[in-house]
């Protein structure tokens, strides 16, 4: 794709951003959901499905647009960004990298039309950044598994309609019993206990979701008989990406509004925005936010050329991550004690950023990811 085409993609989420999410996001905060009729209108623009192939009801983008796609609906709203980005990549990804080719007849064209909400269910009470010492189960029962275990933080807990849900197959102390495999949330035993009351990203719900001797058909295996790890880890791999791409947009949104208040905000009988430590503070601000925006570019860059994208995602989610956390705490030091109200966004984009340095791996795995593809190249 050209740049004028990914501009032509920029514009057309934003516009949408600006007009069907912006407007709601301080609701959505408020009252800890993301409206039913805002999901259609996602998987009508086809954001749901971005880079689905137009064989199985997707938009056939690519995964840069997917980044965009990520960046401009979390400049409106982070709740409803990281909806599209935990479904679109921790549940669409590993169907279409993995999954057999009834798999994805079956279940892609419904998860690009908004049919199934999808999540990813890794994290368990005692397994977290440790994916290997996870306690799930499946039984083989010849014709199907029968999974039993607990999951904790799955986003889009509350709304999935599928799941990708990862289990030992092999009681092994380690990752390598480990399978992936595709759940219909309607199935008897699978049970939605909690739903999290969270710092941010309130509108998206957070689930603690117990298996209860859940049956999966044979065929609804994914990857592979205990290749689960290996699901994992590539999926996780992209989803830094999409966490990557809502942090730049929380970050642009608390620098845009910082931004305009201090241009307007006077006090010493001039704009505070006159005073060179304020404009020292949004040069930072403008500067990281333009580094952030090269990294994730590289990063989906490199993956839709097919090549190893493990070092430059992590590298991207951490600096975005960080780099939106700065932003927001100084764009709320910038609106004073304004900024510190829920009649300001500035104290919502504080409280959303925060969870880009901890999920999908915390900024300590990214450094640990970081440096070891580092050393990898040690000779």
């Amino acid at each position: 794709m050209s740049l004028s085409d990914y501009q032509e993609i920029r514009d057309m989420v934003s516009k949408f951003a600006d007009s069907e999410v912006a407007p709601l996001a301080h609701d959505i905060d408020h009252n800890q959901q993301i409206p039913a009729s805002l999901i259609s209108k996602l998987a009508e623009n086809g954001f749901l499905g971005s880079y689905i192939p137009e064989e199985f009801g997707g938009a056939g983008m690519d995964y840069t647009s997917y980044s965009l796609i990520v960046e401009e609906i979390s400049r409106a709203c982070a709740s409803t960004g990281v909806l599209v980005s935990a479904h679109t990549s921790l549940c669409v990804w590993p169907v279409l990298a993995f999954g057999t080719e009834e798999q994805k007849k079956k279940y892609l064209p419904k998860l690009a039309s908004g049919e199934l909400i999808g999540c990813f269910c890794l994290s368990e009470p005692n397994a977290g950044s440790d994916a290997g010492s996870l306690t799930t189960f499946a039984e083989d029962k010849g014709d199907h598994y029968e999974i039993t275990g607990m999951k904790n933080w799955i986003t889009n807990g509350r709304e999935a309609g599928l799941a990708i849900v990862f289990a030992k197959t092999t009681k092994t102390p380690n990752y390598k019993g480990i399978s992936a495999f595709i759940v219909e949330t309607a199935s008897e035993g699978f049970n939605v206990i909690k739903i999290e009351d969270k710092l941010g990203i309130k509108g998206s719900s957070t689930a603690q979701i117990a298996l209860d001797k859940i049956k999966v058909p044979k065929e609804n295996l994914l990857g592979g008989y205990e290749k689960g790890f290996r699901v994992a880890m590539a999926t996780l791999d992209g989803g830094r990406i999409g966490i990557a791409s809502q942090a730049l947009g929380i970050a642009e949104a608390a620098f845009r509004y910082a931004r305009q208040y201090v241009t307007e905000r006077v006090q010493f009988g001039a704009p505070l925005a006159n005073l060179q430590g304020i404009q020292f503070i949004l040069a930072d601000m403008s500067t990281k936010i333009a580094a952030s925006r090269l990294l994730i570019y590289e990063a989906s860059r490199l993956k839709d050329l097919d090549e190893n994208y493990t070092k430059a995602s992590a590298q991207a989610k951490l600096f975005a991550a960080e780099a939106a956390m700065w932003i927001a705490t100084k764009a709320v030091q910038l609106c004073g004690g304004n900024g510190y109200t829920k009649e300001y966004p500035v104290e919502r984009y504080f409280r959303d950023a925060k969870i880009t340095e901890i999920y999908e791996g915390t900024s300590e795995v990214q450094r640990i990811v970081i440096a070891a593809q580092e050393l990898k190249e040690v000779k």
